[in-house]
């Protein structure tokens, strides 16, 4: 698969969401997880998603219980996972580092950029502002 709009995954709610739902947005895809001492990023993201939202631009959290099983849940690797570290790898390969991995998609639906955990959202505005002008 080459691009976002290949996938669905499902909702908190247990509903499937269809990512191609998101075709000519800019996508901000977010491994989560409500345990991890990078949690207070949630507050980073929530301002993302309020400055940028009506500009067409989406915040996608994916809770992640792989890493100390700070998300409870599930821990196997969703397909979309599978995708963006193959398409934007980091420092380490492909393998996602840690919980908050964050992945910038263009409006295209291909991976931009890939961001470490340690990343704070609001560093990515530059980013997402180049890509809501293009």
């Amino acid at each position: 698969m080459n691009d976002l709009y290949k996938f669905s995954a499902r909702t908190l709610a247990g509903e499937n969401l269809d990512l191609k739902d998101y075709r000519g947005k800019v996508v901000l895809v977010v491994n989560t997880a409500s345990e991890c001492g990078l949690t207070p990023q949630y507050t980073g993201l929530e301002a993302l998603h309020k400055k940028y939202h009506d500009k067409g631009v989406a915040v996608l959290g994916f809770p992640c219980n792989q890493f100390g099983a700070q998300e409870p849940g599930d821990a196997a690797a969703h397909p979309l996972y599978q995708w963006l570290t193959q398409a934007a790898q980091g420092a380490k390969g492909p393998a996602i580092e840690w919980n908050f991995a964050k992945f910038l998609i263009g409006r295209d639906g291909r991976v931009v950029k890939r961001y470490a955990p340690q990343t704070e959202p609001k560093d990515l505005a530059g980013d997402i502002e180049e890509l809501l002008a293009a």
